[in-house]
């Protein structure tokens, strides 16, 4: 017997937890599958709505403002500014507690490579830390963490012409972890704030640690470390290595595996569970059944496929690199649905021949109607029940235009509520 339900989300990264959660709380009973763990947790935690045109024009200041003008296939143009804006909202009211929600300007911020990322919304935790703020700032690294050189990133910044000093030391974290140890085993510590042995006496971890910032600081008035300031208890962190180095203290944005990354996605499972949504990971979708209406889907659980229906489904499943879109030698393709993926007969024309040139593939996804509903070669509904979300989403480059967050949020939002609507 198939596991039903009023809407099934298909994903369980940043555009599928949207949609599944705006679907519960649109009053649709949801289900959210997802095969593997959220590509939240290598994400940077910055929540990006649009950074640069198409045309590599920014950083832009105000991005709802660009909206309009992006090309008629872009997901922005599908949801329109207004969709955005409420797709944020809503963010700002289930996500965890992140700053920018008071303005439409983008901010600046700092990232672990020392680039300025303009980004919408970012973690209270790197609020201190805004390029904007002319404020000085002391940039933290530490010996066993080698994805963050602070001299580095320091240099980086001077040379982008931020308008503050900034430098940069690398010194040994309390506890001597191994160059192997993970972010979440230093967030760990530092949560618990355990004893380590400094100097033959035993001290709480966090004291120590700021024991040993303080010999580097000068006059800076903020300081910056790796995310990897506590999960359970990062704001209480903060706020002691604050009071004990007299600064205002920050996280720096890293690459994967991301602290805030994690926190994002843990925040997002949370409101989807306190809103009554249904969730399973850890087993694919591997196939579907319908002609012109999706009857349900099979999730391959223990070598067996299990059916799974529901009147409304939504495809979040990912891009080119979380295989909600794949590709062989002669095409491109949506491996669940079969969902038309508009791109050149002459595989050749799919890349540019410079590395940092204008790639198609960069923008390879499925077209929808101004429903989210897939369209197939010729402009036909492929399934009246079937809306996608995020990057399986064709029509734009998210990692030029930095603009990936921003589309998850908006087209989850639209796809769950509309989801929800066309079940009642």
């Amino acid at each position: 017997m198939a596991i039903e339900s009023d809407v099934l989300v298909v994903g369980g990264g940043l555009a599928g937890l949207t949609s599944a959660i705006a679907a519960t709380r649109a009053g649709a009973d949801t289900r959210l599958v997802s095969y593997k763990q959220s590509t939240l947790r290598n994400a940077s935690g910055l929540v990006d709505v649009l950074g640069y045109t198409p045309d590599g024009d920014g950083p832009l200041t105000d991005p709802y403002e660009a909206i309009p003008s992006l090309p008629t296939d872009h997901p922005y143009r599908t949801v329109g500014v207004e969709g955005v804006r409420e797709a944020m909202a809503f963010f700002d009211e289930v996500g965890p507690d992140y700053r920018g929600g008071h303005t439409d300007a983008n901010a600046l911020v700092p990232t672990h490579g020392g680039t300025i990322k303009p980004t919408a919304r970012y973690p209270a935790g790197a609020s201190a830390g805004l390029a904007s703020d002319e404020r000085d700032v002391l940039l933290v690294g530490f010996e066993a963490m080698v994805d963050f050189d602070a001299a580095h990133a320091a240099a980086h910044l001077e040379a982008a012409g931020v308008p503050f000093d900034v430098r940069g030391v690398t010194i040994r974290f309390p506890g001597e972890l191994r160059s192997d140890a993970k972010v979440t085993r230093y967030a760990k510590l530092l949560d618990t704030d355990g004893e380590v042995a400094v100097r033959g006496r035993k001290r709480p971890i966090r004291a120590a640690l700021a024991e040993r910032v303080n010999t580097e600081l000068e006059d800076e008035a903020r300081v910056g470390f790796p995310a990897i300031l506590g999960d359970g208890d990062a704001a209480g962190i903060r706020a002691e290595l604050s009071d004990a180095l007299g600064a205002d203290v920050f996280e720096v944005p890293m690459g994967p595996p991301s602290l805030p990354g994690l926190r994002l996605e843990d925040a997002l499972f949370d409101a989807l569970d306190r809103a009554g949504g249904r969730f399973e990971t850890g087993n694919p979708v591997v196939d579907s059944d319908g002609e012109g209406r999706i009857d349900q889907v099979y999730i391959e659980k223990n070598g067996a496929k299990i059916p799974n229906s529901a009147d409304q489904y939504v495809l979040a499943t990912g891009g080119l690199v979380g295989k909600g879109v794949e590709s062989d030698r002669e095409a491109v393709y949506e491996p669940i649905f079969g969902c038309h993926v508009p791109h050149a007969d002459d595989r050749y024309e799919w890349f540019d021949i410079e590395a940092f040139g204008d790639h198609d593939f960069a923008r390879f996804g499925v077209r929808t109607d101004e429903d989210l509903r897939p369209i197939g070669r010729e402009g036909d509904i492929e399934f009246d029940n079937l809306r996608a979300a995020g990057s399986v989403l064709g029509g734009y480059d998210f990692a030029a235009e930095k603009s990936g967050s921003g589309v998850s949020i908006a087209t989850g939002y639209a796809a769950g509520r509309a989801a929800a609507e066309a079940a009642r």
